[in-house]
């Protein structure tokens, strides 16, 4: 029976020792994370005042407002809000010193207080890479180094070639000599090819916490790698007798610096001659043609290229006679297709107006017009009307020449 009373006083303490009970004249704070720099805010309420002002205190205890009065001379504190039930103060340009335990006390009976942790984030300095000024080889290993510092708590560190993100780099992390702060250093190292001359590497540093302070570095890296080259015939189709260029287009990391010619089982033409990158044939024949090859040069290697060339034969050239008798042609030709259309045109004129009748005798023709002719059956009758009437009607006879 004492060992039941002993359990039943024994959770009657426990479970009143875990009930919140509310104190209306209890101030009320809450914690604050605020970047170094940046603005932090201190907010106290309380319920009931009971007559009696709130009061802001540092973690050294320095007194920083009691109601609407400031104790302690930093400008950087500004009062926001006073009231019976509210104290809000402002600090400015945040340091890492700032940071620590604050109290909001009201002095009733008994005094009441609450404490604000505020914790002060280290912003990192601008990150720097190192290890890009040297140019690197074709398909061997680059490798990069960034550093930041000032960062608390220590800052992340991420790698861009281009818009890609790299993964694999190496993170070590050092304290600052303040204590409080930590510099990263990150190291990468990742696979080049002759694609990657010129492309830009980035480095970003930033705190989870913070995604708005991300700082970030960039430079171009350069890699070197052995020209490829290709001939090009000018013109494009070589005639015998025709000025010709090869020309060895080739590219590379240095520019190439060196061209040499050769040509397929024997020796180049005597006529042709080194132009830079070109090979020329001032007056091309037929023994010209064959395989050509190309060798460019420069520090990391040679290619070679090759073409093949055949000589046409040469363009015929028209003679003025033809040409001359081409053109009179033609002219001729424009000339009678324009006399056939114009009396394509008169004649068309000639039946719209008059009906032509011939008389095949006389050499004489008649028109519908003369005497007789208009009640005559047929034409041989019109004729016959028409002599008989001649001698009155000499006005309508025309002759026929």
């Amino acid at each position: 029976m004492h060992l039941v009373l002993t359990l039943l006083l024994s959770l009657a303490a426990f479970t009143m020792a875990n009930i919140h009970i509310h104190d209306p004249s209890q101030p009320v704070t809450s914690p604050q994370v605020v970047p170094t720099g940046g603005k932090l805010i201190l907010k106290c309420t309380v319920e009931e005042h009971e007559e009696s002002s709130l009061q802001w205190s540092n973690p050294a205890q320095q007194t920083l407002y009691f109601g609407e009065k400031r104790a302690l001379r930093d400008n950087r504190i500004q009062l926001v809000h006073s009231s019976l039930n509210e104290l809000t103060i402002s600090i400015s340009n945040v340091q890492l010193s700032d940071e620590g335990e604050y109290t909001c006390a009201i002095f009733t009976m008994p005094v009441r207080i609450s404490k604000a942790m505020v914790t002060v984030l280290g912003v990192p300095q601008k990150p720097q890479i190192f290890g890009y000024e040297k140019a690197f080889k074709e398909n061997e290993k680059a490798k990069l180094r960034c550093t930041t510092s000032g960062s608390k708590p220590a800052a992340n560190i991420r790698w861009y070639k281009g818009p890609e993100e790299l993964e694999g780099a190496q993170i070590s992390t050092s304290e600052d000599g303040n204590g409080k702060t930590f510099t990263v250093m990150s190291i990468i190292e990742f696979m080049v090819g002759r694609e990657d001359d010129g492309i830009e590497i980035t480095c970003t540093v930033g705190l989870e916490s913070l995604q708005s302070t991300d700082k970030s570095s960039s430079h171009k890296i350069q890699v070197l790698y052995k020209p490829t080259a290709r001939i090009e015939s000018r013109p494009q189709m070589p005639r015998e007798g025709d000025k010709l260029r090869l020309q060895c287009d080739a590219y590379g990391n240095p520019v190439p610096d060196q061209y040499i010619w050769e040509r397929e089982n024997g020796e180049l033409p005597s006529l042709a001659m080194y132009d830079g990158s070109s090979l020329v044939f001032p007056f091309l024949n037929k023994s010209d043609g064959g395989t050509y090859i190309c060798k460019a040069s420069n520090m990391m290697g040679t290619y070679v290229t090759q073409y093949k060339l055949d000589v046409n034969d040469p363009s015929p050239i028209p003679s003025t006679s033809s040409i001359d008798h081409a053109v009179i042609g033609g002219v001729v030709a424009v000339i009678a297709f324009l006399l056939f259309c114009l009396l394509i045109v008169l004649g068309r004129y000639l039946i719209r107006h008059k009906v032509l009748s011939i008389c095949p005798f006389s050499g004489t023709y008649l028109t519908h017009e003369a005497k007789g002719s208009d009640d005559a059956p047929d034409a041989d009758t019109a004729i016959i009307n028409a002599e008989g009437g001649q001698g009155g009607s000499d006005d309508k006879k025309e002759y026929f020449i």
